[in-house]
């Protein structure tokens, strides 16, 4: 049996129209042995009975879950990080806005000791194509004001396109709830805690097929906490002291 060297964890709420396509795009991208876990919120979900059951090879495996720590896109992420057997996790959208083309070099730097790696639409090199103007704006923005006064060292903080150790993920205890905002909250905890982070740039295009799960309104307080959580002491330690 090949042994799988990452964990690829993908959130999905009735997406029948794109999983095949997404997962396609995996399986023509990935080079490197990862087990593919998609996470829906409950049986029904229309994503897991449209996935086509030939989609296994000698490098990539698909699993199906379904979320048991309550519904929405954080808990389904935080559900596939307990499950995962592997010492490295990727997060991406099944909507076919990430490259997959990018997870093999992520995994990579996670396994040469990053705690993090960053998918940034904002380096140079990077793009993000389409998408809502408020998003785009309030997204590049609070990067930008980050880098400036917060000394965080990466153009893009939001960005839920990331990989990082299984090791850090456990020992930040992830607190959150709503949204995407794991991601954040999880730059914010290895800033904070001094971890090895890197970035490659990513171009990030805008779903093509169905509309965006993204709830602005409703998930912006979220944000905004870890967000302000940035601006705290560079000395936190993930191990409770």
């Amino acid at each position: 049996m090949t042994y799988l060297r990452g964990s690829l964890i993908v959130p999905a709420q009735n997406e029948s129209e794109f999983i095949n396509t997404f997962l396609l795009r995996c399986f023509e991208s990935i080079k490197t042995p990862l087990e593919i876990l998609i996470v829906v919120d409950t049986e029904d979900d229309t994503t897991l009975s449209a996935i086509n059951n030939h989609y296994n090879s000698d490098n990539l495996v698909v699993r199906k879950l379904i979320n048991t720590y309550g519904k929405g896109p954080a808990k389904a992420v935080k559900f596939g990080i307990d499950c995962a057997q592997t010492p490295v996790l990727i997060v991406t959208m099944a909507d076919g806005s990430d490259d997959p083309g990018d997870i093999d070099n992520m995994v990579r730097l996670v396994e040469r000791g990053c705690a993090m790696v960053v998918a940034s639409r904002y380096m140079p090199g990077g793009q993000q194509i389409g998408g809502p103007k408020v998003k785009r704006l309030l997204s590049r923005n609070a990067s930008r004001i980050l880098r400036l006064f917060a000394g965080i060292r990466i153009h893009d903080a939001t960005n839920s396109f990331r990989a990082f150790s299984s090791k850090f993920a456990y020992e930040s205890e992830i607190k959150s709830k709503n949204g995407f905002e794991l991601g954040l909250e999880l730059t914010a905890k290895a800033i904070r805690s001094k971890q090895l982070i890197a970035e490659i740039p990513t171009i990030w295009i805008d779903r093509q097929i169905g509309n965006s799960k993204f709830k602005l309104i409703k998930w912006l307080p979220s944000y905004i906490k870890w967000f302000l959580y940035c601006f705290g002491p560079k000395n936190l330690n993930l191990n409770g002291g």
